[in-house]
């Protein structure tokens, strides 16, 4: 089944809860950056959680989420609208270790448990919203919990998890995210985070066969939920030629004549889905007329 998810609300509308399932918008980001198994883990599960946060706004609205730590991996991008779509890279794509303690990548030693995860919000307006908050742990569905608490003051759950098979390719991806609405009860809250920590990891439910819609039964048993929307999810980039022709032509004249005597042309890559954008020497010239 393709990606999708699910919004909903439960517990008496108390609380809104996105499931999703990211398996092969996953993949196509291990495809186009040929990550190693601990960096895809890391990068799905920070698309995963950034497209849980786009599907959040309204109309033309974007985010960006980096997570910056002191790991070998070095930095995470991801940004994502309000239509499912959502892109990624990470400046190390050759990391990889043994599993950690509990059997699972070790994401937290790859990321680092130092730094800071940053979001900006793309409201269209003059000026962005932006927030940063310390990493807790590295493990990405932790850090993003506690931007949501501290930065935004929503208590959450995140959940987000990647299964990746001997060959490199992406076995399952996906998570949820729960918040709590003004006024739900105590007893609501602890009842979820009970439950929360007695089902199984996220990436496993999936691989198993559960869909976005299954994930929401599985988090709230006794159906206690209205589901308001099923959307597709995919791994859009956004790159043109033109628009790298206007970064290029902002370079400034020097040295796009650099560019026509030392290359005889330009080459461009994007970071996010590593097309590649040809420039011949009459492109650049045409630029500096």
């Amino acid at each position: 089944m393709s990606d999708y998810f699910v919004r909903a609300l439960a517990c008496n509308k108390t609380l809104r809860v996105i499931t999703a399932v990211t398996t092969d918008t996953v993949s196509e980001a291990q495809r186009r950056h040929r990550t190693w198994p601990t960096a895809t883990a890391a990068i799905g599960r920070t698309m995963t959680a950034t497209m849980m946060m786009g599907v959040q706004m309204k109309g033309d609205e974007k985010i960006t989420v980096t997570v910056q730590g002191e790991g070998p991996i070095g930095v995470i991008v991801a940004d994502a609208d309000t239509q499912g779509n959502v892109r990624g890279y990470v400046t190390n794509p050759e990391v990889h270790f043994d599993l950690n303690q509990k059997g699972k990548l070790d994401v937290a030693r790859a990321v680092g448990s130092k730094g800071f995860l940053s979001v900006v919000r793309d409201l269209g307006l003059k000026e962005n919203f932006t927030g940063r908050v310390p990493l807790v742990s590295g493990e990405i569905g932790d850090d993003f919990t506690y931007y949501f608490a501290r930065s935004e003051q929503i208590p959450s759950a995140v959940g987000v998890g990647v299964l990746v098979n001997p060959d490199h390719s992406v076995k399952a991806a996906g998570g949820f995210l729960i918040q709590v609405l003004p006024g739900a009860p105590e007893s609501v809250i602890g009842k979820v985070e009970k439950h929360l920590n007695e089902i199984p990891p996220i990436s496993r439910l999936i691989d198993e066969g559960r869909t976005a819609d299954n994930l929401l039964e599985d988090l709230f048993p006794d159906h206690d939920y209205q589901v308001l929307e099923h959307a597709p999810v995919h791994f859009k980039c956004t790159c043109t030629k033109e628009k790298f022709g206007h970064s290029i032509a902002g370079l400034g004249i020097q040295e796009i004549q650099t560019m026509i005597r030392e290359d005889q042309g330009a080459d461009a890559v994007c970071r996010f889905c590593k097309n590649s954008y040809h420039f011949s020497e009459e492109e650049l010239e045409a630029m500096l007329k």
